[in-house]
């Protein structure tokens, strides 16, 4: 909405009172209602649930509203314990969330991006050692210009690294980041790649 953007949120609770605050800060250009009035207004979709939730909120939202739309997927498929340790990944190895995604929505571009940051740092990350990197992967190279350009717009350098098959490394390290922040107690870091 900062630069530019029209934006509808989708949830269960359109006429809820946090939305409502919601919708009071962030101004006119921002609107609220269903999952699937949000999947059908949207020219882009950003996927942003408990993983746990994921794929009854896409069912909500209508399969037939994704067609033909980049979605970015931000989940990570994250298992709690009742102990209030770390979660754990619930998928991996030979599969990921963001494949499971695209296989939920076959007629959608599903590009994984903003799973390894907390939105605190979301739009226009800054720290001492300069912007971090923000990785994508994704089958359709159409697509990945469209979450690549929206991510430099926000502050974001871009490093794409292959297929939707690379959610399987970038889930696992997610948890690197999760970890980090349960260890320590903060959540202000985020990953930088060095090139000599």
């Amino acid at each position: 909405m900062r630069v530019g953007h029209v934006v509808k949120l989708g949830t269960r609770s359109p006429g809820s009172e946090k939305v409502k605050g919601w919708l009071s800060r962030v101004g006119t250009k921002a609107s609220a209602g269903s999952f699937a009035d949000a999947a059908s207004f949207g020219e882009l979709i950003i996927l942003s649930t408990l993983w746990v939730g994921t794929e009854n909120a896409i069912r909500l939202a209508n399969q037939e509203n994704f067609t033909g739309k980049t979605v970015i997927d931000t989940t990570n498929p994250l298992a709690f314990s009742s102990e209030g340790l770390p979660p754990k990944l619930s998928i991996g190895y030979n599969d990921s969330a963001g494949e499971q995604v695209q296989r939920w929505l076959p007629r959608s571009h599903v590009v994984k991006a903003y799973n390894i940051v907390g939105n605190a740092h979301m739009v226009n990350p800054n720290f001492p050692g300069g912007p971090p990197d923000m990785f994508i992967c994704g089958n359709d190279a159409k697509a990945k210009l469209v979450v690549a350009d929206l991510l430099k717009m926000l502050g974001w350098p871009v490093i794409d690294i292959g297929g939707i098959e690379s959610s399987r490394y970038l889930e696992p390290l997610a948890m690197v980041w999760i970890t980090y922040g349960f260890r320590t107690g903060t959540w202000n870091h985020a990953f930088k790649l060095l090139r000599k």
